[in-house]
């Protein structure tokens, strides 16, 4: 009975001393990610963002949208911090009020693609064979379009506005993130856990979601934070053109487009939503490359 007892108090205390040691995935996870700077600043930055669209219209000093014919085109002051447009209108209330528009055509357009593309990514490198060629050919036809193009096509059937542009870059998004869950699919797909799952008789179902999407998760978090910035980025070139939002919405790119005549004698008009359009996009793709390199297994300490 004392050599029983001894051994199953060496059993409860050795779990106790693993754990302590125990590295989870997420440790492993931050401990990579903490090391990558300019991945951590953009990361922090995009906090902000997030509470900057959140507090944007309580937060703004002036109503982004009522005129002020009394300070028209006026400088940068202690005022009004980024000058005011052609039509008296604070610059910097507007890009905080436009915060929040970008970063909800952002992710919405992103997230709507991202599911539709992982699905049909999942049935094309699961399944293969005849489904797979009519999946994989589909998205050649969308790849065939250089992506800004193949919006300004989607928005010239459905028309201008925030709803469609939405709707653009989610459908020019689809292809890309098929291909990249199609790849890991593929990869997830040949190991032997999954054979062995199929060799008890599991439903594929059950495989794909249970067994095979979990292994292209990193994947797609690491595209879907990267492919924000351009979605964003994409979304004001669209407004800037006139086919996404509509004046007086303060959008990044359409505040762009009006500012244009007015380069000369007000350059600060342009220069304040390009500057916010220039580094929200850079955080993103900043932080997209710190999550790749911390969720890459071939990447070692």
């Amino acid at each position: 009975m004392a050599e029983v007892q001894a051994e199953q108090n060496v059993s409860t205390k050795l779990p106790v001393s693993d754990q302590t040691n125990k590295k989870t995935p997420l440790s492993e996870f931050w401990k990579k990610f903490k090391k990558q700077r300019l991945a951590m600043v953009s990361g922090v930055f995009i906090l902000l963002l997030f509470i900057v669209a959140v507090t944007g219209p309580f937060i703004a000093p002036y109503s982004s949208e009522e005129p002020d014919y009394d300070h028209v085109l006026e400088g940068p002051s202690f005022e009004h911090l980024a000058g005011t447009d052609a039509y008296g209108r604070d610059i910097f209330s507007r890009i905080l009020e436009g915060t929040k528009i970008s970063l909800f055509v952002g992710l919405v357009s992103v997230f709507l693609g991202a599911v539709c593309g992982t699905f049909l990514g999942l049935i094309s490198g699961y399944y293969g064979k005849w489904l797979d060629s009519i999946i994989m050919r589909f998205c050649d036809i969308l790849f065939a379009f250089p992506g800004i193009l193949l919006a300004i096509g989607i928005i010239a059937i459905l028309g201008p506005g925030l709803e469609n542009v939405v709707i653009a870059i989610a459908i020019f998004s689809v292809p890309i993130f098929a291909r990249i869950v199609r790849s890991s699919t593929l990869s997830v797909k040949s190991t032997v856990y999954v054979e062995a799952t199929k060799s008890i008789g599991a439903k594929h179902r059950r495989i794909i979601w249970k067994h095979i999407f979990p292994g292209t998760v990193s994947s797609i978090i690491v595209y879907f934070t990267m492919r924000i910035g351009s979605a964003i980025l994409i979304a004001a070139s669209l407004s800037f053109l006139g086919l996404g939002a509509q004046p007086p919405t303060p959008e990044w790119g359409a505040m762009l487009s009006s500012g244009r005549d007015y380069l000369n004698t007000a350059p600060h008009v342009t220069f304040f939503p390009g500057m916010a359009i220039f580094v929200t996009v850079l955080a993103f793709n900043l932080l997209g490359d710190g999550l790749r390199d911390a969720l890459d297994p071939k990447i070692k300490d």
